[in-house]
C-alpha cells in the first residue's frame, strides 16, 4: 500500500474515532449537570478538558461555552466539526479505497455538523443531536463491515480506531479516579463520577451484567481496563490493534519480530496476565499515563514503518 494512502485511511479512522467519543463526553457530561453539586459541575468542565488531552480555555466554563468550543468552532482543533471535517478529507484522498456507501455516510455527516448551530442546538434537543453524531460515525463503521473487503486498508481502518480508542479508555480513566482521589467531593458525587465514567465509555449496561448495578471504583477500574470482551476496555482494543498490525505484517510478508510488533505485542501480553490488584498496588493513574505512552509510543513506530518510511526500503516512483 502507498504511504499515502495508509496515512489517510488510518487518520480517517481515528479522527472518526475522536468525533464520536467527544460527542459522548460531552453528552453525558450536559445530561449528568443538574444532579451535580456546584462544585463537582465546574470540576466536570475542567476534567472534560483534561479526559481529552486539551488544555483549559482561558474562557468561563460554562454549558454554552463549552459547547461552542467543543462542538462548533471550526478554528478549534479539538472540536468535533474539526474532526469529522479532517476525517472526510481524509477520506476524500481516498476514495478509490473505501466502498461509495462509507463516502456518502462520511459525507453526510460532514453536512449535517456543518449546516447545524449553535442557536438550534441548544433550540432543539441536545442528546438527540449527539446521538445523530454518534450512530453517525457507528453507521459508517457498520457500512465500512457490510461493504469492503478485509484488505490492508480494512486492517489499517481497525488499527487506527482500535488504538485511539485505547486512548481515550485510559486518559478518561486516569482523569476520572485523580478527580476522586484529590477532591473531598459528597457520595452523591462520586457515585455520578463512577457512572459518568461507564456511559462516557459505553458500559454501563455492559458492565451491569457483569457486576450487577453495583457501582465500585475497583470493578470499574477492572472492567474498564482489563476485560476482555467488552469493546471499550484498553485490553480489548489493544488486542484488537495487536491483531490489525498481525494481519497487515502477513499481508505484507514483513516479519513479525520488527519493533513496532514487538512493542505492541509487549503491551497486549502484559493486560493479559495482569490483575487489577496488581494495578491497584502501584500508582494507578501513573500506570494508566504509561499506557497512554506507551500507545503513542506505537503510534509513531507505526508512522515510522509504513507512512514515513525511508526511499530506499521500498520501490517508488517519482511523477513530474
Amino acid at each position: 500500500m502507498l504511504s499515502r494512502v495508509a496515512d489517510s485511511i488510518y487518520w480517517m479512522s481515528r479522527y472518526l474515532e475522536r468525533c464520536e467519543h467527544l460527542a459522548r463526553l460531552l453528552d453525558v457530561t450536559l445530561d449528568l449537570q443538574p444532579e451535580r453539586s456546584p462544585l463537582a459541575g465546574q470540576l466536570a468542565f475542567q476534567h472534560l478538558y483534561q479526559s481529552l488531552n486539551l488544555p483549559l480555555p482561558d474562557i468561563e466554563l460554562t454549558a454554552t461555552t463549552v459547547v461552542q468550543q467543543l462542538l462548533f468552532a471550526n478554528d478549534y482543533d479539538g472540536a468535533v466539526v474539526h474532526h469529522i471535517r479532517l476525517a472526510r478529507e481524509n477520506a476524500r484522498q481516498v476514495r478509490e479505497q473505501i466502498s461509495s456507501e462509507m463516502w456518502e455516510q462520511i459525507n453526510r455527516l460532514y453536512l449535517r455538523l456543518q449546516n447545524s448551530s449553535v442557536q438550534e442546538f441548544w433550540l432543539g434537543q441536545p442528546h438527540a443531536f449527539f446521538q445523530q453524531v454518534k450512530e453517525g460515525v457507528q453507521l459508517f463503521h457498520g457500512i465500512c463491515a457490510a461493504t469492503m473487503n478485509r484488505s490492508e486498508s480494512w486492517y489499517f481502518i481497525q488499527l487506527g480506531k482500535y488504538l485511539e480508542r485505547a486512548v481515550n479508555i485510559a486518559a478518561i480513566l486516569r482523569v476520572h479516579y485523580q478527580q476522586l482521589a484529590t477532591h473531598a467531593l459528597n457520595p452523591a458525587d462520586q457515585h455520578l463520577i463512577m457512572v459518568g465514567l461507564l456511559r462516557s465509555c459505553t458500559a454501563f449496561e455492559s458492565y451491569c451484567k457483569v457486576y450487577t448495578a453495583d457501582i465500585q471504583p475497583k470493578q470499574i477500574a477492572e472492567f474498564l481496563l482489563l476485560n476482555n470482551v467488552s469493546p471499550y476496555s484498553v485490553r480489548f482494543c489493544v488486542d484488537w490493534a495487536f491483531l490489525g498490525l498481525n494481519r497487515i505484517a502477513e499481508i505484507n510478508n514483513t516479519h513479525r519480530n520488527s519493533l513496532v510488533y514487538r512493542r505492541i505485542g509487549r503491551l497486549n501480553a502484559a493486560l493479559e496476565f495482569m490483575t487489577i490488584e496488581d494495578v491497584l498496588n502501584n500508582e494507578f493513574t501513573s500506570y494508566l499515563a504509561d499506557i497512554q505512552q506507551q500507545a503513542a509510543e506505537i503510534h509513531n513506530i507505526i508512522t515510522q514503518n509504513y507512512i514515513n518510511y525511508a526511499v530506499s526500503e521500498k520501490l517508488t516512483t517519482t511523477y513530474a
